[in-house]
């Protein structure tokens, strides 16, 4: 009796009744967490910008690294959460750099530099740090210059979803701050 209550429960949490939370993200060969609606792309974020918006997407950037322990609670506890998956999927295009990492990257103003200098050069210091970008890029910027939003470090779930609504509402562009908007959505 007892090796069928434990096959059934782990086929539950297998397929998601809700006994569990979504799988986690796995760990890639580099040590980041990898998820479904993270895009492998050359990481030239004028061809990633151009891609999104003919997806009708929006650009994001996570920059992580090996061994964050922020990063896997996002992965754990936040990203599996089944309407911040499915957002995110639907409404993101998402690039994920290693904050430690020698992967080349173009940024929006031309100049590649491995990931590692270029979260020096945009002044990133935390991980994750998520970079939501606008759909049209002027010439010349860089990434955190044309940065809508930027979220650094890790936050809870209604945090997290409240500002990837907030970008994709292109709230920025109106009167109402993030941190108004964060609480009227959590009293809601």
């Amino acid at each position: 009796m007892r090796q069928i209550l434990t096959g059934v429960l782990a086929a539950a949490c297998t397929i998601g009744l809700g006994l569990g939370p979504l799988a986690a993200a796995e760990l890639g060969d580099d040590g980041l967490h990898k998820t479904a609606w993270m895009r492998d792309t050359f990481k030239d974020l004028r061809d990633d910008l151009a891609e999104a918006n003919a997806e009708g997407k929006r650009l994001a950037i996570i920059f992580e690294q090996r061994g964050c322990i922020y990063c896997t609670k996002m992965h754990a506890e936040v990203f599996p959460d089944s309407e911040i998956d499915s957002f995110i999927h639907e409404t993101y295009f998402v690039i994920q750099m290693n904050m430690f990492g020698d992967v080349e990257v173009t940024d929006f103003d031309g100049e590649t530099l491995p990931e590692k200098e270029m979260a020096r050069k945009w002044g990133l210091l935390f991980t994750p740090t998520l970079m939501f970008l606008p759909q049209d890029v002027p010439e010349g910027v860089t990434a955190p210059q044309a940065a809508v939003a930027v979220m650094p470090g890790a936050f809870e779930k209604g945090t997290t979803l409240a500002m990837l609504r907030w970008v994709a509402e292109k709230g920025y562009e109106g009167d109402e701050p993030f941190q108004k908007y964060l609480a009227r959505s959590l009293s809601e």
